[in-house]
Parts: structure tokens; sequence; C-alpha cells
């Protein structure tokens, strides 16, 4: 007798090729979009405030989980775009050459005693020698610079309106120090340089500018405490409007960069009056032709939505999520990763923000990425689906039109654990707020049998919530008078077996579970009639001759 879950029993979709966008206008040319308030502030039920928006934990814990999400991401993030990078790109040819001018200085002491001259060409020759110290690719003496008391002087050039070589030369320097540590980026913050680098955003040389704007996303990305003081002189209004038709493709990665960085970490959030400003911004450039400036306005929407429901409305209303699926068949990974981290978060919000996704044909997209060949995308598509299955009926009814509930199991029987984790969430919160004919779509499509298959992993925490997805559907089997027959689908699976193993689980949440759902489900007599058995067939529940079922197989009614 072949077990319910077989490969061969599910049914398969087939998707054509994916609808790439390959036409972007340049932001100039983009109308913008009006964001709209709320009606009213903390728009968040509280039935969303359980198990990511219903039933089952509660909301601290997923408040908590969707941290470590965020979390991971970030941490994956780190080798396609950094929060603190270095200015060296400079040609290695002119260095050399100007490295044997008789004018080049090379010991610290000389420089430090050319930026203390009274000539301004001595300050500048010695100014750009300390650039270039700290341009080096490998470990450049940030803290030997620092301890000559270089920091103060290079920002009081950045006052010299009238040379505007001694301040890019000055403001790249610090640049390179605000890259560093904590300790070093801190150096450059209490000497005072924030509110001079917002003042050289106005400056009418550009390369001087686009220093500053570097400088500041610098000092952004070390956290939150800098992050504020950068925003509360005033920078966002002065980043923003150095976006115009004339800027340059390079210029505008490192605004959209510091604009990211502006708009990053959650401990604190930062001021949403103040950040939201960006959002017009934010949507034009989502049809920029340029792969940095794309994935970084992406990260900066996906911060913008990481939070409470009235912040993603926000972004909501900016008519931004039509576009934000569609980037969701991006083949730049770069891009995908923060387009699709952006529609998970706005999912997490309530029914409306969740259906705004569904309506511009999300599920068709998480259905593709749930195919992708990187784990990581894998991985965050499942999370977003658990969000949606964790909502109302009808939105659960449109992930089973979708055919993703098929796409979970494969994620489950063949993907990374961290998929898994992700598929089983969220079957089991379809098994937490579906309807009893849901439930019974999940037993017939051989959810048990995959989910069964994981009570064996070593992450107790997984394996509650494959437990509490089991029991869900025993208790529906069991009110629709059908326990014996989805009983006998776990018991032949082997996950009646790996219960009565878990009984013995270290962690007592999990043997105290394992050990309930035997006691509630299979604690009848063991000699029972093996007939009533199931046997699979067309994809539905037969039984034999000797049980009467409704014709089409069972429904949890």
């Amino acid at each position: 007798m072949g077990k319910k879950g077989d490969e061969s029993q599910l049914p398969w979709l087939e998707f054509g090729e994916p609808d790439f966008w390959s036409i972007f206008q340049r932001a100039s040319k983009i109308s913008g979009q009006t964001n709209k308030m709320p009606s009213r502030e903390n728009d968040i039920p509280a039935h969303r405030m359980r198990a990511y928006k219903n039933q089952g934990k509660d909301s601290e814990e997923m408040r908590r989980r969707r941290n470590e999400v965020s979390v991971e991401l970030r941490k994956a993030k780190k080798d396609e775009q950094l929060f603190k990078k270095r200015n060296i790109n400079w040609v290695e040819e002119e260095v050399l050459q100007e490295a044997n001018s008789p004018r080049a200085l090379t010991n610290l002491d000389d420089i430090v005693n050319g930026m203390s001259s009274d000539d301004e060409a001595t300050m500048l020759v010695a100014t750009q020698a300390a650039r270039k110290t700290l341009s080096r690719e490998r470990n450049p003496p940030i803290d030997v610079l620092i301890s000559y008391g270089v920091v103060p002087k290079l920002i009081d050039f950045l006052d010299y309106s009238h040379n505007p070589s001694l301040q890019f030369e000055a403001a790249w320097a610090l640049t390179n120090i605000a890259s560093g540590t904590s300790d070093q980026t801190m150096t450059v913050v209490k000497n005072g340089a924030i509110p001079k680098f917002v003042t050289l955003l106005k400056s009418p040389h550009p390369h001087v500018s686009e220093q500053a704007v570097w400088a500041l996303g610098n000092i952004a990305g070390d956290g939150a405490t800098a992050r504020d003081m950068v925003l509360s002189n005033g920078a966002m209004g002065a980043i923003l409007s150095l976006i115009t038709p004339d800027t340059t493709v390079a210029f505008l990665r490192n605004v959209v960069w510091s604009l990211s960085n502006l708009c990053r970490n959650k401990n604190p959030p930062p001021n949403f009056e103040v950040v939201k400003q960006c959002l017009p911004y934010l949507c034009k450039l989502l049809h920029y032709g340029d792969k940095d400036v794309l994935a970084d306005s992406c990260w900066a929407l996906s911060y913008l939505t990481d939070g409470t429901n009235d912040k993603i409305q926000v972004v909501v209303d900016t008519g931004i999520v039509g576009r934000l699926v569609e980037m969701l068949s991006e083949s730049e990974v770069a891009i995908l990763t923060p387009a699709l981290r952006t529609v998970g978060n706005i999912v997490t919000g309530n029914d409306c923000q969740t259906d705004a996704v569904i309506f511009a044909g999300g599920l068709n997209h998480l259905a593709l990425l749930l195919q992708h060949t990187r784990h990581s995308i894998v991985k965050e598509a499942a999370w977003t689906v658990s969000n949606i299955t964790a909502g109302n009926t009808d939105q659960i009814d449109k992930v089973i039109e979708a055919g993703i509930v098929e796409l979970l199991l494969q994620v489950i029987k063949k993907g990374d654990f961290r998929s898994q984790k992700e598929a089983v969430w969220a079957l089991t919160n379809m098994t937490s707020g579906g309807s009893p004919e849901q439930k019974a779509f999940l037993v017939r499509a051989g959810a048990l049998t995959y989910i069964c298959d994981l009570l064996e992993c070593k992450d107790w925490k997984t394996v509650l919530v494959i437990l509490d997805g089991i029991n869900n559907l025993l208790s529906a089997a069991e009110k629709a008078g059908e326990l014996e027959t989805v009983a006998m689908i776990v018991e032949e699976c082997g996950g009646l077996e790996k219960l009565e193993v878990l009984q013995h689980h270290e962690n007592e949440s999990v043997y105290q579970k394992s050990a309930s759902i035997i006691d509630a489900y299979f604690a009848g007599d063991a000699s029972e009639d093996v007939s009533i058995a199931p046997d699979s067939t067309s994809k539905q529940f037969a039984f034999s001759t000797n049980t009467s079922v409704p014709e089409g197989g069972f429904s949890f009614n």
C-alpha cells in the first residue's frame, strides 16, 4: 500500500518563464507618488499580534522570530552591500607618480606637520598624503593617524569653502576613518564632523558633496545612535535634494546607499516621520536602470516596512506594491533579495496589506521563488508564504489555488533545513487558521507524511511547530469523524514511532506535547481493524468496503 504524500500522488503545477522587467526609466521621467498617512495610529488588530497574524504563538515570540530572520538576511547581505565602505577608487599609476614627486609626503610626522602649516598648498599636499595612507586596500593605519591628532584638523579643513580641493581631500580622509570600527567612527562624530558634512551636501562642487554623502553614509551605518545624530542634523532632506535629473549614476549610487543606512536599524528604529520623506524618491528609483540603485532602494524599503502596520500602510499607500511584486522576477539576486524581503515584510501586516501583495500577483512569483536555485531565496519565499497562510481562509485558498502547498512539500522533502523550517511554519499556520476543507486538503496532499519526516530534526523549536501541525490536523479529523483514518496515516509513515521517541526528549515542551498527542489520538485498542487504513487513488482518500465514505473523499466538515 502506497503512503499518502508520495510524490506520485501530488498534483504538480508547471510554470512558464517569468516575465522579467527589461526596460527601466530614469527617475526624472517618472511621475511621483504621494505618500498618505494611515487613518489611525498603531492600526494593529489584536488577532494580528498572535502567530504572525492570528493563531498559535504569542506576539512576543513572533516578533522575535521575525528579528531572527532579519539578522540572518542582514548577515547574508554583507557580502553584497556593506554598511560602511572606504573610498579607494584612485588610479595606482597616478599615486606612484605623485609618490616620486619631491612634494610627496610619506612620513607621518611630515604629514602632521604639513597639515599644521600656515600655507594652504602645504596643507593640501599633507592632507592628500593622509588620504592616500588611509586608502590602502589592506590594514590602513586608521588608529595611528587618529593618535597623531589628525581628525580635528581634517574636520577644520571642511570649512575651507574657498579651497574645494582641500575640502574634498579632508572629506575623503574622514570618510575612510569613519569606515572603520565603531570607536573610529565615533572619533569623527565626537569632533563635530556631522553638521559640517551636512553643510557640504550643498557644496557647488559635486565631488565635494558626493564625498560628504559617502561620509554621512558611513557614519549612519555605524548603528542607531550615529544614524539618529545624522538625521537630527537635517541630513535626510539635504541628501534627497541631490537626486535630480542631472545626478550621475555613480553619485546616485552613493546617495541611495546612504539613504538605506539612514533607514536601517531597529533598536530603536529611526524617526519614521523623518525617514518617510524618502518614499516618493524611492518609488521613482525603483524604475531606474542601474542594479546598485535598484538594490539599495529596495533595501531602504525593506527597512521602512520592517515595523508596525501603520508604517507598512504608509509604504502601501504609495502604490509601490505592484512594482515590488514585479521585481520578484528579477534575475539579479542582489535586487531580488531585498525586493523579496520588502514584500515579506508587507504581508506581516493586516489582511488588507497582505491582499495588496496577493492582488498584485505575488503568489505566482512566490511559487517560482520556492523553486529557486538559491537556498536563501527559497527560505525567504517560504517565510513570506508562512505570513500569508497565517491570514484568513480566503488568503489560504489563494495559496492553495497557486499550487504553493505542493511546492512547500517539495521544499520540506528536498530543501536545506532553514527552508524546510519556514515551509513547516507555512503549513502549520494553515492547520491553525484554515477551514476544515483546507485542513482536509493538506491531509490529502500528504502533508502529514512530509512533516512527520522532520520530527527527528535537532531543532526543538521546529519540532514544536510540527507537533502543533500534527495536533491541529488530528483534532480536525476527530471532529469530522475521520480520526482513525488520519491517525493511520501518521502511523504508516512512521510518525507514531517518532512521537513515542519524543516522549523522552530533553525539552519539556516537546515531550509533553508529543505525549499529549499520543494520549489524545493513539491510546485506543492497538488491535483495531486495519481495514480502515486508507488507500490512495485519484489524489483523494479511498477506504475499504467496510467503511462508509462520502463520494469524492472526506473533508473535515
